[in-house]
């Protein structure tokens, strides 16, 4: 590196240094004063601090909450219990959920209905037949729906007796190969 290179670098380094110095952005320190003059922050007072009051529980002859019990049924004779000796129909085996109505069959002056399983397998039912698992008696049929006479069992133990039905099912058009 020659002389007169060295000495312009000298002078170059030498200008830089004096642009970092002095003061500079005296201005902004001015304004960064004023703004903080009027700021004035606010605490809320802390919350009052209640004493701590014991509770007394004295229902020590009541039942625990956190404890399962067991209700025990009634022991008196219920006339709506299902005859557990039958001997079982194949549709007792399914979910009433899982069942779906077809179609409906008139055959010597008897209407019977067409119901599909699970494995798509049908069957023909008429009144007075079981259906689904909650001891379920077909009581009609009418070309839209089946009306059962189901016995379930609650709580405590009694059997109840509710209607359900089993709507007719409309066939998909996309099952069948037909176009929409």
């Amino acid at each position: 590196m020659s002389a007169r290179a060295a000495y312009v670098a000298a002078a170059a380094l030498a200008m830089a240094m004096a642009g970092c110095g002095g003061e500079s952005h005296q201005d902004l320190r001015d304004w960064m004063r004023d703004q903080g003059k009027g700021a004035q922050g606010k605490l809320e007072p802390l919350p009052q601090i209640y004493p701590y009051e014991p509770f007394a529980y004295n229902a020590f002859d009541l039942p625990d909450p956190f404890k399962p019990r067991k209700i025990e049924p009634t022991k008196g004779s219920n006339q709506l219990a299902p005859d557990l000796a039958r001997r079982r129909e194949p549709l007792e085996s399914y979910p009433l959920e899982s069942l779906a109505m077809v179609g409906t069959l008139a055959r010597d002056k008897a209407i019977y209905a067409l119901v599909r399983t699970p494995e798509r397998d049908i069957y023909q039912v008429r009144s007075g037949n079981f259906i689904g698992q909650n001891f379920g008696v077909v009581t009609g049929i009418t070309d839209a729906e089946i009306k059962l006479k189901e016995l379930v069992q609650d709580s405590a133990g009694d059997w109840t007796e509710r209607s359900s039905t089993l709507q007719l099912q409309q066939p998909d058009p996309r099952a069948q190969g037909g176009r929409r």
